[in-house]
């Protein structure tokens, strides 16, 4: 069964590479979505998978790449999209 979650990141996490390997880990882990950098230095994304591969993608994002600094993340649940890649927006 694929679940869906809703996730935006919070900190230093805007020109530090982080959506880049947010796509990288994504895609390890078998997981379809999309991410893009919002207006407030926030990263937003979309992940789509089994529930294990989503919480391992939460627990990620909790660290994100080196040069990061992550302060908060907050995720729901959403209503899958049908993706078939992870892709950055």
């Amino acid at each position: 069964m694929t679940d869906a979650i809703h996730v935006t990141v919070q900190g230093r996490v805007q020109g530090v590479g982080f959506r880049a390997w947010t796509q990288r880990t994504a895609r390890d882990l078998g997981l379809t979505g999309w991410v893009r950098n919002r207006d407030d230095g926030s990263v937003e994304a979309v992940f789509e998978g089994d529930s294990e591969s989503l919480r391992k993608m939460q627990e990620a994002l909790r660290k994100g790449p080196a040069p990061s600094k992550v302060a908060d993340v907050s995720a729901r649940d959403t209503e899958t999209a049908g993706a078939v890649d992870f892709q950055i927006r």
